[in-house]
């Protein structure tokens, strides 16, 4: 019913936009008309244009990166093809050998192209590959089920076609199955154990310095999620029938926790419209392109991460397990271990992540290396300035050690 009525609404005001849309393309001026109201009048009709979500993953937009003194053409390459996910590396056309690094992006309601920052980042000195997850609701039911463990799995996988001497670093959600999944390679003497393993403002032990998120996780029950934020995909798609966490729900539940700023980014996009300053406008658009592009979970994923994260803090208290054996950290002994995290992060408190340096007991110190970039919010650890001139020479430095 949930899915069911977001569509309804989306459906209805869908012949609204359109009509903004028409507004638009007849919008030069007629003689006379007054210049002032002529651009209200077209911000609105642009802003009424933009009331909407999108349900497909954007384009990374990196065609091109800089790599020591020249600019090097850049393109996507799918390197495996999975039903919930593939792994995707941007080749550049260059001769020297650079490090192999998988970003392991966040499924948790925005598409792997939320990290298109840190890929272009990543990429002046690395060989970089992507976990591109897909939306749920356009994998068909045959495809079975998506849950914490196959997300594990997918991981391994993916390490396994990067191949021996590669790198991971795992953003946010995903710096526990990142950990889980170097912990059974490490254990097993898998040759595609990574060399190094960064993990960058992730929630490995929520029961230090809880959140907010931390606190709505943890204080409603399991049931409470399932029977209040699941839905079934609609028949239209090619999931239908499959049970997910839809995207829009997550998205909602993000901008509740900073509506003010928000909304006063739209008012300043209108402002901005109003009085012709297209380059500032853009960056605002680009910004909510992204952040309106929602991808569906799995509803097992979803529940799985609430429990076993987040109201059970499985991999903290030793007892988080893949395909039923239990997941050791301490077999980690020669992967390098580097945590990243924001002082000003109100998603995943501080000592959330660098709680991995006391799971990860084996590790000889010189492995070990936390980094705390003061005045950055959760966004700010691997998107925008203090990323690419503070935390990236860390990342790059750790990388190279390695190497």
């Amino acid at each position: 019913m949930l899915y069911a009525m977001y569509q309804g609404f989306d459906d209805i005001i869908a012949p609204l936009r359109t009509s903004a849309l028409l507004g638009l393309s007849m919008s030069p001026r007629l003689s006379g008309f007054p210049a002032s109201l002529y651009r209200h009048n077209t911000a609105l009709l642009e802003m009424m244009s933009r009331f909407k979500l999108s349900h497909e993953r954007p384009a990374y937009g990196i065609d091109s990166v800089q790599v020591g003194n020249r600019l090097v053409p850049t393109t996507e390459e799918v390197v495996c093809d999975l039903p919930f996910g593939q792994l995707l590396r941007f080749r550049r056309d260059i001769d020297v050998p650079q490090p192999k690094v998988l970003v392991v992006a966040p499924l948790s309601g925005h598409f792997a192209t939320l990290l298109a920052g840190t890929v272009r980042t990543l990429l002046r000195d690395h060989d970089v590959y992507i976990t591109d997850w897909k939306n749920a609701r356009d994998v068909p039911l045959d495809a079975g089920a998506f849950g914490v463990d196959e997300y594990v799995a997918y991981l391994i996988r993916f390490l396994e076609e990067l191949g021996p001497g590669a790198h991971v670093l795992a953003v946010c959600q995903p710096c526990v199955q990142t950990l889980a999944a170097v912990a059974v390679m490490s254990e097993d003497r898998n040759p595609a154990t990574p060399l190094s393993m960064t993990l960058m403002a992730g929630p490995l032990d929520v029961r230090e310095s809880p959140t907010e998120v931390n606190k709505l996780a943890h204080d409603k029950p399991i049931e409470w999620f399932r029977q209040n934020v699941i839905a079934s995909v609609p028949p239209r798609f090619p999931g239908a029938g499959r049970r997910v966490y839809p995207g829009f729900v997550q998205l909602t539940a993000f901008m509740a926790m900073n509506m003010d700023r928000h909304q006063a980014q739209h008012r300043r996009l209108y402002d901005h419209l109003v009085a012709g300053e297209a380059e500032e406008a853009h960056k605002i658009k680009e910004f909510y392109d992204e952040y309106f592009a929602v991808l569906d979970l799995t509803a097992e994923f979803y529940l799985e991460t609430i429990e076993r994260i987040f109201q059970r803090a499985e991999l903290a208290t030793g007892d988080f397990t893949y395909r039923g054996r239990k997941v050791n950290p301490g077999a980690i002994r020669h992967t390098a271990l580097l945590t990243v995290e924001g002082g000003r992060d109100d998603i995943c408190g501080l000592g959330q992540t660098s709680a991995a340096h006391d799971m990860c007991a084996s590790l000889r110190p010189h492995l070990k290396r936390h980094h705390l970039q003061a005045n950055v919010g959760h966004y700010g650890v691997f998107n925008g300035r203090k990323w690419d001139q503070q935390i990236y020479p860390v990342v790059r430095n750790t990388i190279l050690s390695m190497h």
